[in-house]
């Protein structure tokens, strides 16, 4: 009867090994995804970033245009009169 249990302990010993051999292969193919799709993300942070960088510039580039566009416009306003005065012959 020992040799029974003995065998059985032998036997479960190497299934539990076997399962956390299992596990650990699960578990480093998991890792490598996770390392993957983190570089992913720092590639498309880095372009996001770039992107970020050029609308800012772009945006000063606007902005810097509408202003000057703005400044032309006022100066090449005249005064002129809101009301028109009625001629004393139409009344």
């Amino acid at each position: 009867m020992r040799k029974n249990t003995a065998v059985s302990l032998l036997i479960a010993l190497a299934l539990a090994l076997s399962m956390m051999g299992c596990e650990d292969t699960k578990a480093r193919k998991e890792n490598e995804q996770l390392k993957a799709r983190v570089a992913e993300l720092v590639k498309e942070s880095g372009d996001l970033q770039n992107r970020v960088d050029e609308l800012t510039q772009d945006n000063a580039a606007l902005k810097q245009e509408n202003d000057q566009l703005k400044s032309k416009a006022k100066t090449k306003k005249t005064k002129k009169s809101k009301h028109h005065r009625r001629s004393s012959s139409a009344q």
